[in-house]
């Protein structure tokens, strides 16, 4: 492990990393609250446009591709607002065409090639450069600052946007600014596990969490500590058994999910019959008095739930 640390190719990937592992879980905890866990794959597909776009440009592909995720981003949240019915076949027009275009952009830039899109496809975090380095650093400090910042916020648009327009947030705007952040997310992510990838690393963290911990605040800590575990031990592994890190840090990470969901479910069956010992009838109507005083109706007649902790 020591020796690992004297290359300072692997002191960029160690770093690269841990910020991903940080930056990942804290915005895709959001997308999973929405039901959008598949929203950081279609941004992959968009940003590969983006990075064949630098090539041709001869500019900077992570900054490039920060740009376009950010419009299709924006172009995917404004499909969801205004698409209805056809919203579906937009956005599958939008992720494929991304894709498709970013194929075709890089066959025409001087400096692209397959090689180089293959390792924005599944990552290459040993040749991450000072630069990109730098890129990552800025980039993560923006996704920080959004999700744990306005992370109240975040989470009451992300429970119920009707009650969020009513308590006078800006939804909208909140919605637009989260669908920014992803883009930002996984523009960060693609040289540690690719744009292929991204998005299991966006969203089994968070998953794996959800199996063990209640309450916002705590799910969203447990998922980044499962996100900076995962992205370092299969960095580590990539190292020493030479193998892709990117395919590394996603198999670690379902090989976690599995084990916390093991170890979770005799858990979660004692909290069960643990709430169960505190509840106690109230009345014929088949209601229960919870024994820190919420109330829930059994039949029908509408009920108060426990409020989640942010």
């Amino acid at each position: 492990m020591i020796e690992m640390l004297n290359y300072g190719f692997m002191q960029r990937a160690l770093l690269a990393a841990l910020l991903v592992g940080i930056a990942a879980p804290a915005v895709g905890i959001y997308l999973v609250q929405r039901r959008q866990a598949i929203m950081g794959d279609g941004i992959g597909h968009v940003a590969l446009s983006g990075v064949a776009l630098g090539f041709l440009l001869q500019t900077n592909p992570v900054w490039m591709a920060v740009l376009v995720a950010s419009l299709g981003a924006i172009s995917m949240e404004l499909i969801r607002w205004y698409g209805k019915a056809r919203g579906d076949v937009a956005l599958a027009m939008l992720f494929y065409g991304g894709m498709a275009g970013g194929v075709l952009i890089i066959n025409l830039s001087p400096n692209g090639s397959n090689a180089n899109l293959t390792t924005y496809l599944f990552g290459s975090i040993t040749t991450v450069s000072p630069q990109d380095i730098a890129a990552i650093v800025g980039l993560s400090a923006f996704v920080l600052l959004v999700s744990l910042g306005l992370r109240r916020q975040l989470f009451a648009v992300c429970q119920d946007e009707e009650f969020a327009r009513v308590t006078g947030l800006p939804v909208r705007l909140l919605n637009l600014l989260l669908a920014v952040t992803a883009a930002v997310t996984v523009t960060v992510a693609m040289r540690v596990v690719g744009l292929l990838l991204v998005s299991a690393l966006m969203v089994i963290p968070v998953a794996a969490a959800q199996q063990a911990t209640r309450g916002f605040a705590v799910t969203l800590g447990t998922a980044m500590g499962f996100g900076v575990a995962v992205t370092l031990s299969g960095t580590v592994t990539s190292y020493y058994a030479d193998v892709p890190p990117g395919a590394s840090i996603v198999v670690i990470a379902i090989a976690l999910f599995a084990l916390v969901t093991v170890l979770a479910a005799p858990l979660a069956r004692r909290r069960a019959a643990r709430d169960a010992d505190r509840t106690v009838p109230t009345g014929p109507g088949g209601g229960t008095l919870v024994a820190d005083g919420n109330e829930s109706a059994g039949d029908g007649t509408g009920s108060v739930d426990r409020p989640s902790r942010v």
